[in-house]
């Protein structure tokens, strides 16, 4: 009986704890998001969130531009062994450091995706500035570099492209440096607590530098080399739609936001609306074409290009005389055999053998000095023989 009774005891106990995990679940699923699994954490909602379906969008674009951006790595660490030419293979570290600032972004877009702290702030107002400037430093180089190849022909060196991209992007290192250290440190502010305004002021350098490059690019259409200019076209398109996705996203974030008393909800999706589309623009207009022109082959200097109306047609003309060449050699063999018989002729030789040798016909009953025959004769005009008296020219 003993026992019976702590069974008893047992099972209401064990009832009551079932109901407890089970009433703690149900909770805990009325809780998460839809499409989200229990044990996410609040922060990461957005990126499973079937209710704010934006998050979900922008993360499989961004994953689909990071796919892309390490093929294009990948493509050309395969082809660089193949890569002879000199003008195509010294900006090679250029394209990589441009990848490399296109792959950031796509991964920065992420940042933007996950709500804030303040390890996730510090990391977006760090790397928005310095990834940007990366690729429009690396635009810029590609702008001097395209310029050289159109006027002369020949491009800087692959040190001299990546050195300018770098040193160029470590100015807004510095710049995002000290506004982190102002901000942060000096007043105390925690890293989330910043005004879009000045989020947008420390890009200046930024924007400068995208506008620059683009009225730098405008130089590469003009010059002699005309292989190079289709470059040039590419690097001003990218750049043109740079600007107006900063023309879009800084006045949605500053100002159109705060219009529609959408600014807590919708400055998230702004950013990271930019980065993925300005991401895209990269790959689609200058990385791949650029790839492209990189690992295809050059065309042999000495090989003729019989479309090309802007050089000597030298080969054609060496053509056409091959053809006439049979019957320029009959007529001018047929015409030296009756020179050489007219000199002889006319100078008196014989054959001592066989007498007077019987001239050849002439081709016509006019008798026609040769310059053979001039030179035979002392330098001076035969006489005509004494058939062709009366006959002659002079």
């Amino acid at each position: 009986f003993v026992v019976s009774d702590r069974k008893m005891k047992t099972y209401p106990a064990i009832g009551f704890f079932l109901l407890f995990v089970i009433s703690y679940g149900s909770s805990e699923n009325s809780s998460t998001s839809r499409g989200c699994g229990l044990d996410l954490l609040p922060q990461y909602v957005y990126l499973c969130d079937l209710d704010a379906i934006w998050g979900i969008v922008v993360e499989a674009v961004a994953g689909a531009g990071v796919l892309t951006t390490l093929l294009l790595m990948l493509i050309l660490l395969v082809r660089l062994p193949f890569i002879k030419d000199k003008e195509k293979k010294s900006p090679l570290g250029m394209h990589f450091l441009f990848l490399f600032g296109t792959l950031g972004l796509f991964g920065l877009t992420f940042a933007f995706i996950i709500q804030e702290d303040e390890m996730v702030c510090s990391t977006r107002r760090f790397l928005w500035g310095v990834i940007f400037a990366l690729c429009f430093s690396c635009l810029l180089a590609q702008a001097w570099r395209l310029r050289r190849l159109v006027r002369h022909g020949k491009s800087p060196s692959g040190w001299h492209l990546a050195g300018v991209a770098i040193c160029l992007m470590l100015v807004q290192v510095i710049i995002a440096t000290e506004w982190l250290i102002l901000t942060i440190v000096r007043d105390n502010k925690l890293a989330c607590s910043y005004e879009p305004m000045d989020f947008a002021m420390a890009l200046i350098y930024v924007m400068f530098l995208m506008v620059f490059t683009m009225g730098f690019s405008l130089f590469t259409l003009c010059g002699k080399f005309k292989k190079w200019k289709k470059n040039g076209v590419c690097l001003i398109i990218t750049l043109f739609f740079s600007i107006l996705i900063w023309v879009a996203w800084l006045t949605m974030y500053l100002f159109g936001n705060a219009e529609l008393k959408r600014r807590d909800k919708w400055s998230d999706p702004t950013l990271a609306i930019a980065l993925v589309s300005s991401g895209w623009v990269f790959v689609i207009f200058h990385a791949i074409p650029e790839v492209h022109c990189t690992i295809l082959p050059s065309q042999q200097e000495n090989t003729p290009n019989y479309f090309d109306t802007s050089q000597p047609r030298m080969r054609e003309t060496a053509f056409e005389e091959d053809i006439q060449l049979p019957r320029s050699y009959m007529e001018n063999k047929a015409f030296s055999m009756d020179e050489h018989n007219a000199a002889l002729r006319t100078a008196g030789f014989r054959n001592g053998s066989l007498g007077s040798r019987p001239s050849a016909p002439f081709r016509s009953n006019v008798y026609q000095p040769t310059e053979m025959a001039v030179v035979l004769n002392g330098g001076t005009i035969p006489t005509a023989p004494p058939s062709y008296t009366g006959r002659h020219l002079w």
